[in-house]
C-alpha cells in the first residue's frame, strides 16, 4: 500500500504524429503521469487512412474501437487481415506486424489504446515486410 502518492489526470487537448503516421491523445504515460507498467491514448485514422505497417517490441495492446471501421492487415507479410468495427475489443500480441485501415471515405475512427509499456513510443517498430521475411 502506498497511501502518499498522487492520483493524476491527464486531459491531452492536442495530437501528437507517431511512428504509426497517425493522430495521436496521449494520456497515460511515463512522462504525462509517471506510470511504470502501463500507458494509454487516443489514436485517430482519418477518412481512407492506413498507419505505418509496424509492431509492438516487448509489450502488448489492447484496442477498444470507440468510432468507425476499421481492417487490419497483420502477420507475416500483411498477409491476414480482420475487420473490426465500433465496440469491438481487440488484442495485439507482443511483435505482431499490423497495419489498421479506416474503411470509411467521410468519417474518423477513433480507437482507446492500453499498453504494458509506459512509453509513449519507444518501443513501437516500423515494419518492412519486404526487408525483414
Amino acid at each position: 500500500m502506498n497511501p502518499d502518492q498522487e492520483i493524476v489526470t491527464v486531459r491531452p487537448t492536442e495530437t501528437i504524429r507517431t511512428i504509426q503516421r497517425l493522430p495521436n491523445y496521449v494520456g497515460i504515460s511515463e512522462k504525462t503521469a509517471g506510470s511504470t507498467g502501463i500507458s494509454m491514448n487516443i489514436v485517430v485514422i482519418p477518412p481512407l487512412a492506413k498507419a505505418e505497417p509496424h509492431y509492438h517490441d516487448g509489450f502488448e495492446t489492447a484496442i477498444y474501437l470507440l468510432k468507425g471501421e476499421v481492417k487490419t492487415l497483420y502477420g507475416e507479410n500483411l498477409s491476414k487481415s480482420v475487420i473490426n468495427k465500433e465496440g469491438d475489443f481487440i488484442f495485439i500480441p507482443n511483435g505482431v506486424p499490423h497495419q489498421p485501415i479506416n474503411l470509411s471515405d467521410t468519417e474518423e475512427a477513433i480507437a482507446l489504446v492500453a499498453r504494458n509499456d509506459p512509453n509513449e513510443q519507444e518501443s513501437v517498430q516500423v515494419y518492412r515486410p519486404e526487408s525483414q521475411s
